[in-house]
């Protein structure tokens, strides 16, 4: 116990000796050089809080400093907010010789070096940080910071620290001599490197899995292989970055160091979530077995590729621990949904082999998590131990390893069982080929009994056919017979028409100046023209037939001086541009009715009208009537030569059996002289029923 007690007084006195504090506790005074090989400077360090980021290194030196023990830790902690501080460091030298050590505050995001003389600016010496640090692979000595002083001299030494994270790594200011630094430099690298070897190894396993599912998708081509090549390619990038985290490892993408922060929790998002969903979507084929999960997990992985964007987004803005709050949620959302997917899938397992694979390989990824999760609670906090779920513990290393190797068994037995499917289905196909050989033989000595059978009904058939070749070959020899003389009618009304209408024009020019003459001949030759458009259709719509008539009886009311008149009526449900009657049809009736109907001494107007009327829903009537002297008495009054015959009407009727014949319909025409009912009545009604095609 003495000699604890001795060795205890003998080194207060060598340290004393060597280190004296100011009369203010703030300046680190030393003498005769510096003889600690780690000092801690918490006591000698004062703080100036930067929330906004605003102050440069002119105004941080005029500005007073406190001391803030609670800025400092040994530990990872979680602010609760961006830290951006400022520390100041007074060393004062009395010794003879001058001071050279290093000081090492741990590392963090941007770090800042300043170096101040009494009555001089301040200068920056070093500039480092895990987000903007692009200097070699081995990137310890950045990260210590060079304190030297002259002796009798004294020297203010301004350190600008910013973490953009919650999550800060340690900050515990402590001072080295160069041998002390050396030595905790090599100490702390050997431990650090067996973490960037188990890395390393990782990285080399998962790229022999990503190799074998690229090859095995290029023999059977399956989305699946995808999918987990992808997931495979993630992780890689995921674990290659954890070196890129801390500046004691071999770093891969030191000339990005921001990539690590882009591929931190978006990584995980997608590694673990988005590419885990896809991958059990089409490996499962849940679209065909399950298709209620098949919508739950595409929904998710849609939710999740959302999240993706905004945590990258977040990590564009600087607003870095949004996507660990992100995460956080999201990870603590997912935990009992996924316990209830997995006891759905293990129920459904003794039927579909394949799930045994997706879930074992799940199962040892979701408690490996939530071990490394529980790990980081108990030393850090439930708070801190959020922001370290990416972290990848031995634990965590272990259970994507696993799931990787659940999942790639899984793709191979996935495999096995479709080259067994092919085997059995070639199998199959041979028996089935057997059985068509044996069947078409069968089919054969059938086939040429039919054909005989079919030959003699094909004999059969043809003298049917040509019986009834030569029967259609009558019909249609009747039916070309039948328009050759429809058109030979219709030939012959031209001719008697045009005679009629030149009669008129002779009478109406010999009685009237040049201008009614005119008038009428302007008229006249349109109704020659609608007479010849007319005669070379079988059929023409009602509206063009009543034009046609009006135009010809205004010619023969104004051959009469107004002697007569005449109405055309036409029933207003009748569609007169839609439905068709025989071209030419009515009009030797209606020539008749005004040849006959202005001769009767009895009415000193003549009265002609024309109705149209629908009788039913496929049939049309018209009915001209005249008050004229009536067909007998006309009969009796003809003064014409004997060899004279008026042909219109029966041309019409001719024409109205022909058609009958040739288009199969009804058309009926009736004549009835109102004199013969009754002396005292005069005048005659036409009625003509035309059936719609």
């Amino acid at each position: 116990m003495k000699r604890i007690i001795i060795l205890m007084l003998l080194l207060y006195c060598y340290t004393t000796g060597a280190l004296a504090l100011d009369p203010t506790p703030d300046t680190l005074t030393v003498k005769d050089g510096f003889a600690a090989s780690a000092l801690d400077l918490r006591p000698y360090i004062n703080s100036l809080s930067d929330p906004e980021g605003h102050l440069t290194i002119q105004q941080v030196v005029h500005l007073p400093f406190t001391a803030a023990p609670q800025l400092f830790h040994n530990y990872k902690k979680n602010n609760g907010q961006v830290n951006n501080s400022w520390f100041r460091l007074q060393v004062k030298n009395e010794g003879t010789d001058t001071l050279s050590a290093i000081l090492f505050a741990g590392w963090h995001d941007f770090m800042d070096w300043y170096e101040k003389s009494p009555g001089d600016t301040a200068a920056l010496l070093m500039q480092t940080g895990l987000m903007y640090d692009k200097g070699g692979v081995e990137r310890w000595d950045h990260y210590g910071f060079s304190v030297n002083v002259p002796p009798h001299q004294a020297r203010t030494f301004y350190l600008h620290i910013i973490n953009k994270s919650y999550n800060e790594n340690p900050l515990m200011p402590t001072l080295f001599s160069e041998q002390a630094f050396a030595r905790f430099h090599n100490r702390e690298q050997d431990s650090y490197r067996k973490e960037a070897v188990i890395i390393q190894v990782v990285l080399g396993m998962l790229l022999v899995f990503f190799s074998i599912s690229i090859i095995n998708y290029i023999q059977l081509p399956d989305r699946s292989y995808i999918y987990f090549a992808i997931y495979i390619l993630g992780l890689i990038l995921f674990f290659a970055l954890r070196l890129e985290s801390k500046p004691y490892q071999l770093s891969f993408f030191h000339r990005w160091p921001m990539l690590k922060y882009y591929w931190d929790i978006p990584g995980l998002l997608f590694c673990f979530y988005l590419m885990y969903l896809m991958f059990g979507n089409t490996f499962l084929n849940l679209k065909e077995r399950y298709p209620f999960m098949e919508q739950v997990f595409t929904w998710v992985a849609t939710v999740v590729g959302g999240l993706i964007i905004v945590c990258i987004y977040c990590i564009l803005m600087e607003q870095y621990h949004l996507p660990v709050i992100i995460y956080s949620y999201v990870y603590f959302c997912t935990l009992l949904p996924l316990l209830v997917v997995f006891i759905a899938l293990a129920r459904r397992s003794r039927h579909h082999p394949l799930l045994r694979f997706f879930l074992y390989g799940s199962v040892c990824l979701y408690l490996a998590c939530l071990g490394s999760f529980l790990m980081h609670i108990r030393p850090l906090g439930l708070l801190s131990a959020l922001g370290e779920l990416a972290a990848p513990t031995m634990l965590f290393i272990g259970g994507v390893l696993l799931q990787a190797m659940f999942f790639l068994a899984g793709l191979s037995y996935r495999n096995k069982l479709v080259h067994l499917e092919r085997t059995r289905t070639q199998e199959l196909l041979i028996k089935q080929l057997n059985k068509n050989k044996e069947l078409q033989r069968k089919l054969n000595e059938q086939l040429e009994e039919l054909v005989k059978e079919q030959t003699t009904e094909i004999l059969r058939k043809k003298h049917e056919l040509e019986e009834q070749r030569k029967i259609q070959l009558e019909t249609e020899y009747d039916k070309k017979l039948t328009e050759i003389e429809l058109k030979a009618i219709r030939a012959q009304i031209n001719p008697h028409f045009i005679f009629n209408c030149l009669n008129s024009i002779q009478l109406f020019v010999m009685q009237r100046d040049y201008e009614y003459a005119q008038k009428y001949l302007s008229d006249f030759s349109y109704l020659i023209r609608k007479t010849l458009d007319f005669s070379r259709r079988n059929f023409i719509s009602l509206a063009d037939e009543i034009t046609y008539l009006n135009t010809y009886l205004g010619l023969e009311k104004m051959r009469f001086e107004n002697r007569m008149e005449y109405e055309i009526v036409v029933d207003p449900e009748i569609t007169t541009a839609e439905l068709e009657i025989p071209a030419m049809l009515l009009q030797p009736y209606v020539e008749n009715a005004v040849k006959h109907g202005m001769t009767n001494p009895q009415q000193p107007i003549g009265q002609l009208s024309i109705r149209f009327t629908q009788v039913a829903a496929d049939m049309l009537e018209c009915v001209i009537a005249d008050n004229g002297i009536g067909i007998a008495r006309s009969r009796s009054l003809r003064t014409l030569p004997k060899h004279h015959q008026s042909s219109g009407m029966e041309i019409s009727q001719n024409r109205a059996e022909l058609l009958n014949k040739m288009y199969n319909t009804e058309i009926h025409i009736e004549i009835i002289d109102l004199s013969a009912r009754d002396e005292a009545d005069s005048g005659t009604v036409v009625k003509i029923l035309i059936p719609q095609l």
